[in-house]
C-alpha cells in the first residue's frame, strides 16, 4: 500500500510535469508566432515586443547609471575635500614657514592659484545650489554633491 501511494504521487508529479511542459511548449509557440507576426506588421525599428525589451534594458541601465553617478559623485567630493585640505594645510604651512624666516606671505588676493582654487570650489558650489534651489547658502560643503545627485535624480 506504501508502493501504491508513493507511485500515485510520482504519477500526479508526472501529470503536472507535463502539464507544465505542455503550457511552456504552447507559450513559447505563442511567442514565436507573435514575434512572426510583429516582424511582418511593423518595421524592424517599431515592432512592439523590440521596443518593450528596450525599454526594460534601458529601465536597468537607469538604475545602474543613477548608483554610478552617486559613487562618482561622493568620489569626486572627497577628492575635492582631501584636495582642498591638503592646499589649504601646505599654503598655511608655507606661510608659517614664511612668517619664520621673516619673509612677508602673499594674502589671499596675491596669491593667484589659491584665489583661482577658492574661486573655482565657490562657482562649482554655486553651481549646484542653483539648479537645486539651494540659494539660502546654508548646505554644507559636504553637502553639495548630495544636492547635485538629488537634482539629477529629480529631472529624470
Amino acid at each position: 500500500m506504501k508502493n501504491q501511494r508513493h507511485q500515485q504521487h510520482h504519477e500526479a508529479v508526472d501529470g503536472l510535469l507535463n502539464l507544465f511542459t505542455r503550457a511552456n511548449h504552447d507559450l513559447t509557440l505563442v511567442q514565436h508566432r507573435l514575434e512572426k507576426e510583429f516582424q511582418q506588421i511593423y518595421p524592424h525599428n517599431a515592432n512592439p515586443m523590440i521596443l518593450v525589451s528596450r525599454i526594460k534594458k534601458l529601465q536597468e541601465d537607469l538604475c545602474t547609471l543613477k548608483e554610478q553617478c552617486q559613487e562618482l559623485l561622493a568620489a569626486k567630493q572627497d577628492l575635492i575635500d582631501k584636495a582642498s585640505a591638503t592646499l589649504v594645510g601646505n599654503r598655511s604651512l608655507l606661510q608659517r614657514s614664511q612668517a619664520s624666516m621673516g619673509i612677508p606671505h602673499a594674502s589671499d588676493s596675491d596669491d593667484s592659484a589659491f584665489a583661482n582654487f577658492k574661486l573655482i570650489i565657490d562657482e562649482w558650489t554655486n553651481q549646484v545650489r542653483s539648479g537645486t534651489g539651494d540659494e539660502t547658502h546654508e548646505s554644507e560643503s559636504e553637502d553639495i554633491n548630495k544636492m547635485l545627485f538629488s537634482a539629477i535624480v529629480q529631472s529624470n
